[in-house]
């Protein structure tokens, strides 16, 4: 299950539950895997402190399951940060799943990184063992009862084996509030659009369950000891690298694409502008293009 991301947390894919018809829809991963890796990249500094932050607690883990784990970026990241582990990446996506393996052969880490193909939470049972870390990056609120999504989670845990999930953290900026031309704020107004596609998704969800969500709490009810919350800043300040400029492209491609038709006459004109390379004062050109973002990580342990 990888993510569309923006569609909740103004990111591209999604899990930056963007990508294809992102949510509720079928969501064409293959064709949006580029941007899924972009994302990942981009953000990979935020995930490597919330991985050395896990690395306190989970300190020689000998199975690591990275459960939606898209074209695998974080995964091998995973297999960098505890060189003793064995990775598995578990996904629904095929095509995603292909490029997780051509990354972690690119990288050196094919003789202890595997893939597992199918739908969360059910995929799970086919894993050989228990886990010593289960990581699930917004993976979570694509399922429709998350509750029982987190008890199935911690039952393929070992005995004092930790799950972590990313949800919520705030939504990621890209520009100033005030872009100099049409209304300020344009990027708190794509957010409410966003907000409001999330919420048709999670009611669209087979076995749609509406909970209050606080994750401490959820952990609790599945049967996990919560040991911690914390949140990594991503901050990328301007004038931001070319890779990075190409991936806010992207995202705003996306964005302007999704909600093409929710969006006012000006605020669509707005973007048309921002996405246009040939405007000096377009993102592909603008000096003061940043990335500013939190991801909030959520820690439980599997009491024995």
């Amino acid at each position: 299950m990888a993510h569309d991301h923006q569609a909740h947390h103004g990111h591209p894919t999604q899990h930056g539950h963007t990508h294809g018809d992102t949510h509720g829809g079928d969501v064409d991963w293959a064709a949006l895997a580029a941007l899924l890796e972009a994302e990942a990249e981009v953000c990979a500094p935020a995930y490597a402190r919330a991985l050395a932050w896990l690395g306190k607690e989970v300190t020689e883990p000998g199975l690591i399951v990275d459960a939606g784990s898209g074209p695998g970026v974080i995964a091998c990241l995973m297999a960098e940060t505890f060189p003793g582990a064995r990775v598995v990446a578990a996904d629904a996506s095929e095509p995603l799943l292909e490029r997780a393996r051509a990354r972690a052969a690119r990288q050196g880490f094919t003789d202890r990184f595997d893939t597992l193909a199918g739908e969360l939470p059910e995929s799970l049972a086919k894993l050989e063992y228990p886990a010593d870390l289960l990581w699930a990056s917004r993976s979570l609120h694509h399922l429709g009862d998350q509750k029982a999504a987190l008890a199935a989670f911690g039952a393929r845990l070992a005995v004092g084996g930790t799950l972590a999930i990313l949800e919520g953290g705030l939504s990621a900026r890209y520009l100033p509030r005030d872009l100099g031309f049409g209304r300020p704020g344009l990027q708190a107004r794509l957010d409410v659009l966003q907000e409001a596609r999330f919420a048709r998704m999670r009611a669209e969800l087979p076995g749609a369950v509406a909970e209050t969500e606080d994750w401490s709490a959820l952990l609790t009810a599945a049967g996990l000891k919560h040991t911690g919350t914390r949140s990594f800043l991503l901050d990328i300040p301007a004038p931001v690298p070319d890779r990075v400029r190409a991936f806010v492209v992207g995202v705003l491609s996306r964005t302007r694409d999704i909600h093409a038709d929710a969006l006012d006459a000006e605020d669509r004109a707005t973007l048309d502008r921002l996405l246009d390379p040939a405007d000096p004062r377009s993102v592909h050109h603008r000096p003061d293009v940043f990335v500013l973002a939190a991801h909030t990580v959520h820690r439980a342990v599997r009491p024995a």
